[in-house]
């Protein structure tokens, strides 16, 4: 699974073929101990959680990546590498 970006120590992921539990665009996220699955085009929490300062600098990037994160998607549900996308400064 491909890291698509990292900041603040947030980790972003996006598997290979991943549209047949969540059956939208998501991204996965891991934060220490936590993890969190968010829809890619409305920041809805799909599964898990984030402190709420981190859920809230993911949520900015998210703003502001949406149409990379669109385009990764396409890219990874068929099987193609996701392009990096540049982290929260």
């Amino acid at each position: 699974m491909p890291v698509i970006s990292f900041f603040y120590g947030l980790i972003v992921r996006m598997f290979y073929f991943d549209n047949q539990q969540h059956h939208l665009p998501h991204i996965h996220v891991e934060y220490a101990e936590h993890r969190v699955v968010v829809a890619s085009e409305s920041s809805e929490v799909l599964e898990g959680e984030l402190p709420a300062k981190k859920m809230k600098l993911l949520e900015a990037w998210m703003e502001i990546h949406r149409e990379e994160l669109m385009a990764d998607w396409t890219l990874a549900v068929a099987g193609s590498e996701p392009v990096k996308i540049q982290p929260l400064v």
